[in-house]
């Protein structure tokens, strides 16, 4: 009996100690690398890329929240750095809108050949955030879409729970040879409407499930349908639709708040930068 009581005992000890060691792992992940903007680079293959575009670089920035000014112009600057083609924006900058006014008119002065273009989320009003798009030079996309250059077609959804996104009309003036990138706040919507016609979905909204276990599973996905009616599905990164059609869903730049800062935890924030390209990594 003593043996297999100090047995139980050192087991036990090892379990505490690792529960420790994990939750200090994950408490001193968010007070540093969580609140510094990863600036991720990825490379996107598909045969309906034209030659023309191949090395197209887009930046995508969504979820901006309660970042700070300061943060607005960081990521100004580093955007500024990377020779971009164009920018878009995927939505939820802020509910108060004066501070959405101003992430609007910073995030304005990213340098882009082709241009911004921006959709709304769910936090925010479609009405104020357009006015202020319009009023800097953005152009809101809108269950619409234009094509930025020959064989290439952006489109843009309204967002999911507050309004009516209807991806068919927003592809109607594309040509079928065209590359069609679609920006939708809300991923799920590629799991309930035709993707079909889509070569790239990007999407923010679920922050990477803003408080995960070491990045790879989202308690709160897991135990509720608040956000994302799909699970894990889209919790960050590459996934794809109802159609098999590819989904990047990013993380996000900003902070979020329910009455009080709530920190991400393993679920850093980021700006994502993608260059197209027709031919394929060996």
């Amino acid at each position: 009996m003593l043996i297999f009581g100090s047995k139980f005992k050192r087991i036990r000890n090892i379990i505490v100690i690792a529960v420790l060691a994990i939750a200090l792992i994950h408490i001193v992940h968010a007070l540093t690398l969580d609140r510094i903007i990863q600036y991720k680079e990825i490379t996107f293959y598909s045969q309906n890329i034209a030659a023309e575009l191949c090395g197209y670089r887009v930046a995508f920035i969504t979820d901006s929240h309660f970042i700070s000014e300061r943060q607005n112009w960081e990521v100004v600057n580093e955007l500024n750095n990377r020779e971009l083609d164009l920018v878009v924006l995927g939505g939820d900058f802020a509910w108060e809108v004066d501070v959405m006014r101003r992430t609007v008119e910073i995030l304005s002065n990213i340098e882009a050949t082709d241009g911004i273009y921006g959709v709304e989320g769910n936090h925010d009003s479609f009405r104020h955030l357009f006015a202020a798009m319009e009023a800097h030079g953005i152009i809101p996309l809108s269950n619409s879409g234009v094509h930025i250059r020959e064989g290439f077609f952006l489109a843009g959804v309204e967002d999911l729970w507050n309004r009516n996104p209807n991806i068919n009309k927003a592809i109607a003036n594309a040509n079928s040879e065209d590359f069609v990138l679609l920006v939708s706040h809300n991923p799920d919507v590629t799991m309930k409407q035709d993707t079909s016609r889509i070569d790239l979905t990007l999407s923010g909204h679920t922050h990477g499930g803003h408080i995960a276990f070491f990045g790879i599973w989202a308690p709160y996905f897991t135990m509720s349908r608040g956000i994302t009616a799909y699970g894990q599905r889209f919790r960050s990164g590459f996934s794809l639709s109802k159609d098999d059609t590819p989904v990047f869903v990013s993380r996000g730049a900003g902070a979020y708040r329910l009455g009080v800062y709530l920190p991400r935890v393993f679920a850093r924030p980021q700006v994502i930068i993608i260059t197209l390209t027709h031919e394929e990594a060996e």
